[in-house]
């Protein structure tokens, strides 16, 4: 993989109950690119991205992802792989019994991170975010906008190469969902790659990149405006 490619498809099949989701797919991701990846429910999208971190295999083809062979991947260097990942799923998936600052704390903790070190990355993170206020709250004293900023946060605390973000604006309304591209944008100014899954083609049209369709198993390039 070149050292531009932040991940690499190379000719990936993936089938699911004896019907074809992938068929012969080959795809790549720089360093610092963003890229929406479209198409109708079903059409393989979450698999795409598990293919990313290993949660789904490939039935052929080569995943090579932030320096890692996927798919040749001991299951015990799984963690590693996706300590270079920042995943942001549609539901917040927050612990619901930690405050704003403990959701974030917490993704270090697992990687055993000095305390000190952690209490720094955590408020500089919730300061990108604009949470460095909330940080005491509770997950149900924040807005949808505000728990998925929270989320970010905790995708962001361990310094990934790649953000993935499957559906972040589903659940939010319009107003937050155009502060949460923003904060993507923001993001991927500062260098970091993304790959966004969305039904939202009103922002695809708005913030103009890459945009990639998946359809019966196919992945295509198409231009935003035509949406």
């Amino acid at each position: 993989m070149r050292n531009d490619n932040v991940i690499k498809f190379r000719n990936v099949s993936v089938s699911y109950e004896n019907r074809l989701i992938l068929d012969d797919i080959s795809f790549e991701l720089d360093t610092g690119e963003f890229t929406f990846l479209i198409g109708h429910t079903g059409v393989g999208k979450s698999s795409f991205l598990k293919l990313i971190y290993r949660d789904v295999l490939p039935d052929y083809g080569d995943v090579h992802v932030a320096g890692y062979n996927v798919p040749r991947l001991n299951r015990r260097k799984v963690p590693y792989l996706r300590r270079k990942l920042g995943i942001v799923f549609q539901d917040f998936q927050l612990l619901p019994d930690r405050n704003v600052y403990e959701n974030v704390a917490f993704a270090m903790e697992v990687t055993s991170a000095k305390r000190r070190f952690i209490k720094q990355r955590v408020l500089e993170v919730l300061s990108m975010v604009g949470l460095s206020h909330k940080r005491m709250n509770m997950p149900d004293d924040l807005s949808g906008g505000e728990q998925q900023r929270v989320v970010i946060a905790r995708a962001l605390v361990n310094e990934p190469r790649i953000m993935l973000a499957d559906e972040p604006t589903g659940n939010l309304d319009p107003e937050a969902s155009t502060s949460i591209m923003e904060l993507f944008q923001k993001i991927n100014d500062q260098g970091m790659a993304v790959l966004m899954v969305t039904h939202n083609y009103d922002m695809v049209k708005k913030f103009q990149h890459r945009t990639l369709k998946l359809e019966d198993g196919k992945l295509q390039e198409i231009e935003p405006m035509l949406l």
